[in-house]
């Protein structure tokens, strides 16, 4: 009887991390493609760095799936956008484009979706708040810089090109971002918030029953 039961709960342990498997890819997919969505929503500059939503996808990513998840998405969106995918702004997409003038920007992204998924699930506290947006002033200082080497300008005229007339755009987008995260997570709950319910159920009923076979 004991071995059936240990069967048994094998069983429900390979279907619960399948389907957390499953899920996880969903979730990374799913980012991925919103952040090549807002991406084409963009108002072209003569600085050549367009104002898009890619900072708020971004850092609804982050906030939402957390730093590894909001990471892997990331992942995924640069890689199709390296392999030629019209994902990035203005539907460009090109390796070309990550050693652009554009390209520190997107570079910046990764320690940006890092420090706002480190964050998650206090994502509203001063300190969480702070930790975003070093993430954001690390994606705009990798930006700047890499725009000023291949531009072939002084940082100071990088930044008041490239970075600078988007700070408030941007700093508004990680904290609209941050609510968004709260007020959905609040209604369907953390990604892996239900993967991990199952689970605890499932092995709350097998100890359930284990009593009942042991008693």
């Amino acid at each position: 009887m004991r071995s059936r039961l240990e069967w048994s709960r094998m069983r429900k342990r390979g279907a619960h991390q399948a389907f957390e498997r499953t899920k996880k890819l969903v979730y990374v997919a799913l980012f991925a493609a919103l952040t090549a969505v807002l991406s084409q929503i963009s108002i072209p500059l003569p600085s050549g760095v367009p104002i898009t939503l890619q900072t708020f996808a971004i850092a609804f990513a982050g906030f939402f799936l957390g730093w590894k998840y909001g990471l892997a998405s990331l992942a995924v969106y640069v890689l199709l956008g390296a392999c030629g995918a019209p994902v990035f702004a203005s539907f460009t997409g090109g390796a070309y484009k990550l050693v652009g003038v554009t390209g520190g920007f997107i570079w910046g992204f990764f320690p940006f979706v890092v420090l706002t998924g480190l964050v998650r699930g206090r994502r509203l506290r001063p300190a969480a708040c702070v930790l975003s947006l070093v993430g954001l002033a690390l994606c705009h200082a990798m930006g700047v810089a890499q725009f000023s080497m291949v531009a072939g300008v002084t940082p100071l005229a990088a930044a008041l090109s490239a970075s600078v007339p988007y700070i408030a755009k941007d700093i508004l987008s990680v904290l609209l971002a941050a609510m968004l995260a709260t007020a959905v997570e609040g209604r369907l709950s953390s990604p892996f918030a239900a993967a991990e319910s199952c689970g605890s159920q499932m092995i709350n009923s097998d100890m359930r029953q284990g009593g009942r076979i042991n008693g």
